[in-house]
């Protein structure tokens, strides 16, 4: 009996026992797990926190309220191709027989291109890329709810590649200026345009680089952009295509922050970069083309050079300098500006009106923002000390007028009329114009007399004097190249005479 209660007992115990232990270990595992569980919901939350910034960025106001502000951009421009096999040279025919017996130049056969434009204005002025509308005979443009104006060309600026034109428009949509100084570097912004004639598209990505500059030093191949002066573009990872050039870059809140122009590719098609001038200069350009028909660009009057590039070709003078960011002036203009206020040959410039300057590329962008005339506060790095000037800037005639652009007319000093029947009847023709009457201008200065019969200008052939106004006015706004106008006519008497009138500064 004394056992058997023993064994009861032993039972009990070893089951009381158990139980705290079985108890304790539960309590234990259940805390463990629940802490487990804590750190495991803690990851979620930091990485939900983290996604949130993209997860939670709002495309679709930017996008809604941008596409109906971006247009569809057609020009057509018309090109002649002389069949005769000399190349411009005296036609034997005509000049033996007289004019309509030579080789015949054929109709114009159009070339016909197509890009972006952004409307900032509601009674329609627009901007887009000059080479979208560069040599354009016709532009036309097309809306968002496929309304199709013709446009006019206010001005264009080659050196930012950034061009004006106004259609006839009342209460159009616009897209507010933001400030792309703002724009960091890792933010969201989206592309808007019309790649491959697919209009009304959108391609998100992000700021992947500001100021850049150099991206096209040589002549690679680089979509369908041209060589531009001023280089301080926006660049991101956004798709940018064919037919995207002009288009808008916009940030989340639906701003303009920029004008989409170029990308960086072997084959002409998006792979992987594509760059925009900043509003911050584009802006500016526009105003000026409004205002005054042509750009009013301030100078420094200094020659200078990324300590970069300095670094490899006079690598003697950078090591000696004391800072290693900055635009190394290396010489000046006749008339420098910048030489008058006290910078000298050395200096290497590191602000303008105290925003940094890193590269030649920022110091052009922060200095394109002014007018001749205006006043900046330069910056320079000394041997090691910095030194503060006041700048007055000019443009590049040395001074501060403004610049305007002159008309055909007025630069030829002539004025043309168009042929009557009888006249046409009677040369044997049937285009040109008449030299009806002549100033001091640069075809008197040729040796161009009254009453000379122009047939073709530049190898086109001329019916009205608004052609021939037109030619002179592309060739005149025209950055680079010759600026030349090959006249080829004829006078009443029979004399086939050719004329080159020059019509550059």
């Amino acid at each position: 009996m004394k056992n058997t209660w023993k064994l009861f007992l032993i039972v009990i115990l070893t089951g009381i026992v158990s139980a705290g232990v079985a108890v304790g270990t539960f309590a234990y595992m259940s805390k463990k797990s629940n802490n487990s569980s804590q750190v495991f919901q803690q990851g979620p939350v930091k990485l939900a926190s983290y996604g949130n910034a993209a997860e939670n960025t709002d495309f679709t106001v930017a996008a809604e309220n941008s596409v109906h502000a971006v247009v569809h951009i057609k020009s057509v421009a018309k090109r002649t191709v002389s069949s005769s096999p000399r190349g411009g040279m005296i036609d034997p025919f005509e000049y033996f027989f007289g004019p309509g017996y030579g080789f015949q130049q054929p109709d114009p056969q159009p070339v016909t291109g197509f890009g972006s434009g952004v409307i900032i204005s509601t009674d329609g002025y627009i901007l887009t890329n000059n080479h979208v509308v560069e040599g354009a005979d016709e532009i036309s443009v097309t809306t968002n709810d496929n309304k199709t104006y013709t446009a006019k060309l206010i001005g264009t600026d080659p050196e930012t590649d950034i061009a004006l034109l106004k259609i006839n428009g009342k209460d159009m949509p616009i897209i507010p200026f933001g400030d792309s100084d703002k724009l960091k570097v890792g933010e969201w912004v989206l592309a808007v345009g019309n790649p491959f004639n697919l209009t009304s598209t959108v391609t998100a990505g992000i700021v992947s680089a500001k100021g850049r500059g150099n991206v096209f030093p040589s002549d690679p191949r680089r979509g369908n952009a041209p060589q531009m002066k001023i280089e301080s573009f926006i660049q991101t990872d956004a798709a940018v295509n064919r037919g995207n050039s002009g288009g808008a870059l916009v940030n989340t809140k639906g701003e303009l922050v920029g004008i989409n122009t170029a990308i960086y590719s072997q084959t002409g098609d998006f792979a992987g970069y594509s760059f925009a001038v900043p509003i911050s200069i584009a802006s500016k350009v526009a105003t000026d083309l409004k205002e005054h028909g042509a750009v009013q660009r301030a100078i420094l009057g200094v020659s200078i050079q990324d300590i970069s590039m300095l670094k490899e070709a006079k690598p003697e003078i950078a090591d000696k300098l004391k800072v290693t960011e900055g635009a190394y002036v290396g010489g000046f203009a006749d008339r420098s500006s910048a030489k008058e206020a006290g910078i000298e040959e050395g200096d290497v410039i590191t602000a303008v009106n105290d925003v940094p300057v890193k590269t030649v590329s920022a110091l052009q962008e922060q200095v394109s923002r002014y007018r001749p005339g205006d006043k900046v506060r330069v910056t320079v790095n000394r041997a090691g000390t910095n030194k503060t000037f006041t700048v007055d800037l000019r443009n590049k005639q040395g001074n501060t007028d403004i610049v305007k652009v002159s008309s055909g007319s007025d630069l030829l000093g002539a004025t043309f009329k168009v042929l009557s029947s009888e006249q046409k009847k009677q040369y044997g023709i049937s285009y040109g114009i008449e030299v009806a009457a002549l100033s001091s201008g640069r075809m008197k200065d040729s040796g161009v007399d009254k009453g000379f019969i122009i047939m073709t200008v530049n190898e086109q052939k001329i019916s009205t004097p608004a052609e021939m106004e037109k030619i002179v006015d592309k060739i005149v706004q025209t950055s680079d190249g010759d600026k030349v106008l090959y006249i080829k006519g004829f006078y009443p008497s029979g004399k086939t005479r050719y004329y080159a009138v020059d019509l550059s500064e």
